[in-house]
């Protein structure tokens, strides 16, 4: 599911900022701070939980520590631990929440990393065989009797299926993770 996404980032010049103390511009410590918007799901003292703005699904969810790490291989034990804990949680309720078992689960460490800082995706499975997509290789198929998609088709849907987090979706969404937590 990922690998269009890893692709995107083979000649990528590593960021500047991943060293552990250079958080007075992390996107996520921004957020943790109350600095910049999110729509939190779940949050406690070593770990938040939020909508991401540009998902690949419905539900699709960051678990962040709330130390500045730039690497999950430095990550200390304790946030580690939290980490883990928040991911399983936020997998159970969101499964719940939006009606689908599989999920993704992925944290990157430099490579495809976006933000230097640690977090999870954890990210609803496809459901390609409903009609609530839009993309003109899922129309074609749903009006033909098209064999299943290959991995490159469904890698194509995924891309071009990324909208920006509706802040009205994303209220009702938070309060269904969170009843289920």
């Amino acid at each position: 599911m990922t690998s269009f996404i890893i692709k995107a980032h083979l000649d990528r010049p590593q960021a500047p900022s991943w060293t552990p103390d250079s958080d007075s511009d992390c996107t996520f410590c921004r957020i943790i701070r109350g600095e910049l918007p999110a729509h939190r799901v779940l949050e406690d003292d070593d770990v938040l939980a939020i909508l991401d703005i540009l998902p690949l699904r419905r539900g699709h969810t960051l678990v962040i520590p709330k130390v500045h790490c730039a690497r999950l291989s430095e990550l200390p034990p304790n946030y580690a631990a939290a980490t883990g804990k928040a991911v399983s949680r936020v997998a159970n309720a969101l499964t719940q929440a939006v009606n689908n078992t599989a999920l993704n689960v992925v944290c990157n460490q430099e490579y495809a990393q976006a933000v230097p800082h640690v977090h999870y995706h954890v990210i609803p499975a496809p459901t390609f065989g409903t009609p609530s997509g839009s993309t003109a290789i899922m129309k074609e198929n749903m009006t033909t009797s098209k064999p299943p998609y290959s991995t490159k088709e469904m890698h194509q849907m995924e891309f071009e299926s990324r909208e920006e987090l509706d802040d009205d979706e994303a209220g009702v969404l938070v309060k269904e993770i969170r009843a289920r937590l």
